[in-house]
């Protein structure tokens, strides 16, 4: 039989009851789930002093982590930022093709030339419908390139047109037709004026007259047609193609 102990004495048997952890003698009371543990630590002068272990772990933590420099950010350059040379040099590689291509299109592909067309045709079925006498220019040379020739019967008559770019870049228009002088005139002419006698050496009656804008015509007027030649040439190349007309 075991003698019986003082009420005031710890037990001697520190076996925990089942489900609690072990308590170690002397040891204060456990505290509450979630708040941090206090252990006793002697001080100089004997008595226990109270330091709160969680604490401290985390003190040293942040102690370590403050010890370590973070990463500096890293800097990207925007596009905001660029310098007006960088935006130079970037136009300089788009436009320096296009200028290539440019150069090579005028240069080797004729892109500056008009589009030539033949007028045989045309003068064909002015030809074949016999309305009028139909004349054709004659001992042109080469730089006088054709661009448009049509024939059109209409209900009041029918009209021929040839029009060509001139030697010197310049538009002329050759319109031979039997619609009444009256409304071809107006019509192609638009307020143009009689101005007198052009005095070609062809001998033919051919008049100057004045045309829309800056162009200026030469109208020769006959019984059963009338031919007009019209444009923003020079008044020497519209003599030359009307006298070169048989």
């Amino acid at each position: 039989m075991e003698p019986a102990q003082p009420a005031d004495r710890p037990p001697t048997d520190a076996t925990p009851p089942e489900g609690q952890p072990p308590v170690r003698p002397g040891a204060g009371p456990t505290p509450p789930q979630g708040q941090p543990a206090l252990v006793e630590t002697p001080t100089d002068r004997g008595e226990p002093a109270l330091v709160d272990l969680a604490g401290d772990d985390a003190g040293r933590a942040e102690t370590v982590a403050g010890d370590r420099p973070a990463p500096p950010a890293r800097k990207e350059k925007a596009r905001s930022e660029r310098s007006p040379k960088d935006m130079v040099l970037s136009l300089l590689v788009l436009l320096v093709p296009i200028a290539l291509l440019i150069a090579f299109y005028r240069g080797f592909l004729g892109g500056d030339s008009p589009v030539t067309v033949d007028p045989a045709p045309a003068l064909e079925q002015a030809r074949a419908a016999n309305v009028f006498p139909v004349s054709q220019p004659t001992g042109l040379g080469d730089d006088w390139r054709t661009v448009n020739a049509r024939f059109r019967t209409e209900a009041d008559g029918a009209t021929l047109r040839i029009g060509y770019v001139t030697p010197e870049g310049r538009g002329a228009q050759l319109v031979e037709s039997n619609v009444p002088a009256e409304k071809l005139l107006p019509a192609e002419l638009s307020e143009g004026r009689p101005q007198g006698p052009a005095d070609l050496p062809d001998g033919l009656s051919w008049q100057r007259y004045t045309a829309r804008g800056n162009e200026q015509a030469l109208v020769l007027l006959e019984p059963n047609r009338t031919v007009i030649v019209v444009g923003d040439a020079g008044e020497t190349e519209l003599r030359k193609l009307a006298t070169s007309l048989r």
